[in-house]
């Protein structure tokens, strides 16, 4: 059984993700390289650095290392993995995603990362669909709005359920977000 992360897993691209996601069970986000300097794309990462702390897992190359001086400056206090250039290399290409599970587990480790027990979820998918979060015209609205008040930004349906589970959300705390996006909406 796989590891569950508590922080959020920064990597570089979507082969990162595969990679990391064959390691452990962690939320991931993807910068897509240096597209992380377009606009929202540090406020994702700010979300998950207040909420859960974020771990920053880029490329063993000079790329790799340039990102993780760009986060950094907005995140001094963020974790640090690294994999080394043999551990990520692989026909001559080099990269997270090249590193085996067991590489990458040992980077994790070695960042101090956080490992949860797994717990039941509070949230199903026949919550959000009570309070219209999911399969209804105005779903995604509400989902943008109740990221918004969460603090855990925007996602599709099975996306922001997982986000509600893994960020630690409480009952209270949602129904509590519900009622004042209810109360915006009146006045």
């Amino acid at each position: 059984m796989k590891k569950t992360i508590k922080e959020v897993i920064v990597v570089e691209g979507r082969d990162d993700i595969s990679a990391v996601k064959a390691a452990v069970d962690a939320e991931i986000i993807q910068t897509n390289g240096f597209a992380i300097r377009k606009k929202g794309n540090i406020e994702k990462l700010r979300v998950a650095y207040e909420n859960k702390g974020i771990i920053v897992l880029t490329d063993p190359d000079f790329v790799g290392e340039e990102l993780r001086k760009y986060i950094l400056k907005f995140f001094p206090e963020a974790k640090q993995a690294y994999i080394s250039r043999k551990e990520g290399s692989k026909d001559g290409d080099i990269g997270v995603e090249n590193a085996t599970p067991e590489a990458i587990i040992k980077a994790l480790e070695n960042a101090k990362c956080e490992v949860v027990q797994t717990t039941e979820a509070i949230f199903t998918m026949e919550i959000l669909m009570d309070h219209k979060l999911s399969g209804f015209t105005e779903s995604k609205e509400l989902r943008e709005k109740l990221g918004t008040e969460l603090r855990i930004g925007y996602s599709n349906a099975k996306q922001f359920l997982s986000k509600l589970n893994r960020y630690g959300i409480t009952m209270d705390q949602f129904l509590a977000a519900i009622d004042n996006i209810k109360k915006t909406k009146e006045n």
